[in-house]
């Protein structure tokens, strides 16, 4: 099966510290709060040239489009957020929403099949 490599965009709020957002994705990551059932990995990047150069983005990479599924639904069906994991509640609440311009869970993102 394939697995699914979601892009999530990050925009900061006017006046934020960029180094305090790069410290709390490190404080996140290196807690264990970004375990997932399913997730190999996740990657947070800063755009070096081109439309997103100077903002962020989080490559999150699952092993397999049914372990992605179990986490946040169907294509056509996805979960409502009061059924997410409780550490990904904490990771939106808690982590990200101090610092981006919008709710966490209306971010531009997009989730991608590999071939």
């Amino acid at each position: 099966m394939s697995r699914v490599i979601s892009v999530h965009e990050y925009h900061l709020k006017p006046g934020v510290d960029p180094a305090a957002f790069e410290a709390a994705l490190a404080r996140a990551k290196n807690s264990g709060l970004l375990q997932l059932p399913g997730l190999e990995r996740v990657h947070f990047v800063k755009g070096l040239r081109g439309k997103r150069r100077g903002q962020y983005a989080a490559i999150w990479i699952y092993r397999s489009r049914e372990e992605w599924e179990k986490l946040w639904g169907k294509v056509d069906r996805p979960i409502p957020p009061e059924h997410y994991p409780e550490n990904w509640k904490k990771w939106e609440q808690e982590i990200l929403a101090p610092f981006l311009d919008r709710d966490p869970d209306k971010i531009d993102f997009t989730s991608y099949e590999e071939l």
